[in-house]
């Protein structure tokens, strides 16, 4: 079925998956419809004092679902993402684990596109960063325009804005002051002079400020000094929740969404921007991920699971799932979550072709990709890819693939890409996760009844069956041997013949495996008797 512009945007404009309810509030800031040829500006922050990182991939991937629904609620309305890097930032400590750690230390305190690349590839340890952060947005193919903090404050794109503020300089030290403790306040000022000698970005207070000329002064540390600068041209930068607000209003920010750690940062900045006359941007503050043992991420400790982590056992569509699903909820970043968010993925893609269109509206892989989910026919789930992977103990996905021609004949890494990805990750992940803890138990006296049982019922369904045939001969030894409820049959076939509590549709499992594979796993098992 044909699916019309005004079809879409009638039922995106009811829709009440989170990136339509996201993309309403965008819509609400024009009542009376956006004006023709405005552009409407949704934006994402980075901090390029260190590496791109899976936090930087989750704003940027939800911030475009918001922004593609909203396309599809105001089609012919022009959208900009802005990825904005506060590189004129001061380099405030040295990283670790940077090389040239001491040509670091030596330029502390000027702007990161001031300070000397430690890698030695690019005009500055901003530049390199910067460089960075876009092969990587480039590398997931967003849509995005990259801005310089350096090069708008230097060019002049922020100097009435920066006037402004200076205009209203009694005001946001009325906003700002209250949130600090006794000390700071003394010293507190949003403009942060750079020193015209030193080069760096100094938190002084000012000690005059000429509006008409557009200056602040200060005293210069270590000589008293009164220095004037201006505020314009990129001499002064501003503290950060200042900066941010003076970004929203400079540039026309309509929507930027940042974590529950910044919510009073959000307030604070949106009040600055209300009394300089602006409207901050919506947005809303998602939650922040643990780890494995439910503790909060942080980079220091270093107890998250990075981005890299997650692309060697899963592809990047799981991952951007595991970033729809439950924005506002705090989630478990580990390794174990990865399978899941695989066969959810899955799941979901197999559903769409035949949904409604307000049920495909609200599939994630509608916002996964952008309005446009590929075809994929999977004849073997991740699930049982990554029980073949541990059964044979091969982490060799050409021999997987040996495995899976004969199930799903006429299959190959050409035919079918993404089983071709999974192959490759299930066998990465079964390695590394799941092989180690396989344990299988002997059998009791009475499972290896039914395990012979089993094994004559396979044997004469033969090798031509397929996983129905089987799975129904499973049912049939299970039942034969007494058991009442047949889940601890099949719980029972998992811990002897795979090692694990939880395991595959055992007819599937021997469709794939192999029948004489299968059935000496189950020789195998009782040879533990004898």
């Amino acid at each position: 079925m044909t699916i019309t512009t005004e079809t879409l945007q009638a039922a995106a404009l009811e829709n009440k998956a989170w990136p339509f309810e996201e993309a309403r509030k965008v819509l609400a800031r024009y009542p009376g419809g956006v004006p023709a040829g405005h552009a409407v500006i949704f934006e994402t922050g980075y901090g390029p004092s260190g590496l791109p990182h899976i936090g930087t991939f989750g704003e940027v991937v939800r911030t475009t679902m918001v922004r593609r629904a909203f396309e599809a609620m105001a089609p012919g309305v022009k959208t900009r993402l802005i990825a904005f890097s506060d590189d004129m930032d001061g380099l405030r400590k040295v990283p670790d684990g940077i090389p040239n750690p001491d040509m670091l230390r030596e330029d502390l305190g000027k702007p990161l596109t001031q300070v000397r690349d430690p890698f030695g590839t690019h005009s500055s340890f901003g530049a390199h960063n910067n460089a960075r952060l876009r092969a990587f947005l480039d590398s997931f193919g967003f849509d995005y325009e990259f801005m310089s903090s350096t090069e708008c404050y230097a060019s002049g794109m922020f100097d009435a804005t920066l006037l402004k503020i200076l205009a209203h300089y009694d005001d946001v030290m009325g906003i700002i002051l209250p949130t600090l403790g006794p000390e700071r306040r003394a010293t507190y000022s949003p403009f942060l002079p750079v020193d015209p000698v030193s080069g760096h970005v100094l938190q002084v207070p000012i000690v005059a400020r000429d509006v008409a000329a557009g200056t602040v002064s200060y005293i210069r540390p270590g000589t008293g000094e009164t220095v004037t600068v201006p505020v314009t041209g990129g001499h002064c930068k501003l503290q950060w929740k200042v900066d941010w607000a003076m970004r929203w209003l400079a540039l026309g920010v309509d929507y930027e969404m940042a974590g529950k750690d910044l919510i009073d940062s959000v307030m604070l900045s949106g009040k600055i921007v209300r009394a300089l006359g602006g409207n901050p941007p919506a947005g809303f503050n998602y939650e922040l991920f643990l780890d494995g043992e439910g503790a909060k991420i942080s980079k220091s400790k270093g107890n998250g699971l990075t981005i890299e982590q997650w692309l060697d056992y899963g592809p990047p569509e799981s991952l951007a799932l595991y970033m729809f699903q439950s924005p506002r909820k705090a989630k478990r970043l580990h390794y174990d979550v990865i399978p899941r968010a695989i066969e959810d993925y899955a799941d979901f893609l197999s559903r769409y072709p035949e949904q409604p269109l307000e049920q495909q509206l609200g599939n994630p892989v509608h916002h996964i990709h952008e309005g446009k989910p590929p075809a994929h026919a999977l004849p073997v789930s991740f699930s049982l890819l990554l029980n073949l992977a541990s059964v044979a103990a091969t982490d060799d996905p050409a021999r997987l693939w040996g495995f899976v021609k004969r199930y799903a004949p006429g299959s190959s890494p050409e035919t079918h890409p993404m089983l071709d990805r999974l192959v490759h990750h299930a066998a990465a992940y079964a390695r590394d996760f799941v092989v180690p803890g396989l344990n299988r138990r002997a059998p009791t006296e009475t499972e290896a009844a039914a395990l012979r049982d089993l094994d004559a019922r396979l044997a004469a369904v033969g090798e031509e069956a397929d996983a129905e045939a089987y799975q129904f001969e499973v049912y049939e030894a299970g039942k034969a041997a007494g058991y009442e409820n047949l889940r601890d049959w099949f719980k029972a076939l998992y811990e002897i013949l795979i090692g694990s509590q939880n395991g595959p549709r055992m007819g599937s499992f021997i469709a794939l495996y192999g029948l004489a594979q299968s059935r000496a796993l189950i020789a195998d098992a009782l040879a533990t008797r004898d």
